[in-house]
């Protein structure tokens, strides 16, 4: 039998970080069963156990943080260190960051490259951004919005692919009891794109309808102490709960208590990056929650409006309000919409997702060969 290829994944977001890119990471490293796989990796806290847990090959960096952005430099050197040995036939670049180092692999060894686009990177580093996108073989864009960022920046040097990121479909997901109608948002207080302040304003106008409604934010950042105050402001410190970094078990827990998850993100300002895709509206799916979402950016691709989900304008707290009084007292319409999207999270469950990206990966090294 001869040998698997050899993939170098390299990527700033690793578990046991939490976070949407470092799932990714982790689940295609773990579930293409082609390659022989090595990740290079920046160094977080419990990583050493995390990876003892497993058989995967991790190369962990470790930088100080008050390097900033400069520790991204640790990383491509550590990459590109790494590659030296490993003779890689294929790199897989998670995030434009590693860019500089899966060129250099390439120039070097020959290795095609294929990058990963997500969306608000682009905006926050539009020169890096089309760097990355002229040098690899081939690129990964997780929707149609974020393809339309990689065209903004002068396009890609080879093809674009559309893949979604994926979906763990949960070993239990029937229903807990709650006897408060609750709107679940899971978001880091982090971005205001992600659409936390609207939902405060539109929590009046939701109450006035469905008067015993809470609200139960999973998910800590900067935006907190602002977040609450605005929520004093409004009179609505009884109807929200603000829950931090809620561990895994909890998260699940109130995806199956919920009655709906929302998450109205909107375009920031300068209508640029924002929402690459929204996996968190295919895990409440997963769990047969119907969910409210923006009508822009990548949870076009992610909710299917009137099916999974309703799509609204994030930037209007009356739109907000309406759809969420909608799905908290349209029993029939919440129940069909959460069936729906149970049957929509199967399509983008992560063997199937990570198929698609190794038959991509395939591809590139039939192609270089």
């Amino acid at each position: 039998m001869p040998p698997r290829p050899r993939l170098l994944i390299i990527t700033p977001d690793f578990p046991p970080a939490r976070g949407g890119i470092q799932v990714l990471s982790h689940r295609l490293a773990v579930g293409m069963k082609g390659f022989h796989t090595r990740v290079i990796t920046s160094d977080a806290s419990g990583a050493a156990e995390f990876d003892a847990s497993g058989d995967l090959a991790v190369r962990r960096v470790r930088t100080d943080p008050r390097l900033g952005k400069g520790r991204n430099i640790a990383l491509n050197a550590a990459a590109f260190a790494a590659a030296l040995r490993f003779r890689p036939q294929l790199t897989l670049s998670v995030h434009i960051v590693a860019s500089p180092a899966a060129a250099l692999v390439n120039r070097v060894t020959g290795a095609p490259t294929v990058q990963y686009f997500h969306a608000k990177e682009i905006g926050a580093k539009p020169r890096l951004a089309a760097f990355a996108a002229q040098r690899a073989q081939a690129t990964i864009a997780v929707s149609s919005y974020t393809s339309r960022l990689i065209a903004a920046t002068g396009g890609a040097r080879g093809a674009t692919s559309l893949i979604p990121p994926g979906v763990d479909l949960p070993a239990e997901a029937e229903p807990l009891p709650e006897p408060r109608p609750t709107l679940l948002t899971i978001a880091r207080l982090e971005d205001r794109y992600k659409g936390h302040d609207v939902l405060v304003r539109a929590l009046p106008l939701i109450r006035a309808a469905v008067p015993d409604v809470q609200w139960v934010v999973i998910g800590d950042g900067p935006l907190r102490s602002g977040l609450e105050r605005l929520s004093a402001a409004h009179g609505m410190e009884d109807a929200v709960r603000f829950l931090g970094a809620a561990d895994d078990e909890e998260r699940n827990s109130w995806l199956r208590r919920a009655h709906a998850l929302a998450m109205p993100s909107r375009l920031p300002d300068g209508d640029f990056a924002g929402e690459g895709f929204g996996i968190v509206y295919l895990e409440a799916g997963a769990y047969g929650k119907p969910v409210l979402a923006g009508n822009v950016a990548g949870p076009l691709d992610a909710v299917a409006d009137g099916e999974s989900g309703l799509l609204v304008d994030p930037a209007d707290h009356l739109a907000v309000a309406e759809g969420a009084t909608k799905l908290l007292r349209d029993r029939e319409l919440a129940q069909r919409l959460g069936a729906a999207g149970k049957a929509r999270a199967q399509d983008f469950a992560w063997p199937r997702i990570g198929e698609r990206v190794e038959a991509l990966l395939l591809a590139q090294l039939a192609g270089s060969a």
